[in-house]
């Protein structure tokens, strides 16, 4: 079988910040890298899956919902994926860094948290999901749009 895209990036060197990880047709995928990778920091799986939840509804309720797909953790926890259609690069960014606002400062129910919306509603932190985005918002203010793109 052939490597998959993800898989030929150079994790050793990887910082925190936003790339476009891959381009399939018109849907862009962006790696939203909160952790830097195996340095034994990551998101811990309740943080990550608040994030997750509130991440998803702001997304799919921003102006930019129509051109969004997808938000989803890594596996790995080390970030999310966030698939669009039809976003600049800037526009991409500008979605992240107002999720990632709102995100730090959200103090109210978390959005499907319950029995009848989510496999695991009880496997929820939103101190710490308020903390690891607030954490990766100064992150975030330091790219350039023009510039999201793995270090070759």
């Amino acid at each position: 079988m052939e490597r998959i895209a993800s898989f030929c990036v150079d994790h050793t060197t990887l910082l925190p910040g936003m790339y476009l990880s891959r381009q399939d047709g018109d849907v862009l995928t962006w790696d939203i890298r909160m952790k830097r990778p195996n340095q034994g920091q990551y998101l811990s799986p309740a943080a990550a899956h608040t994030i997750e939840h509130l991440f998803a509804t702001y997304a799919r309720n921003s102006k930019w919902s129509e051109h969004v797909i997808y938000v989803g953790p890594m596996g790995c926890l080390t970030g999310f994926y966030l698939l669009t259609r039809g976003l600049s690069d800037a526009d991409a960014l500008a979605l992240v860094r107002e999720s990632f606002a709102w995100m730090a400062g959200y103090a109210g129910e978390i959005p499907g948290a319950s029995e009848r919306e989510c496999g695991n509603y009880r496997m929820m932190d939103p101190a710490a999901a308020r903390r690891e985005a607030a954490e990766m918002l100064p992150v975030l203010e330091t790219l350039d749009p023009d510039h999201l793109r793995y270090a070759e």
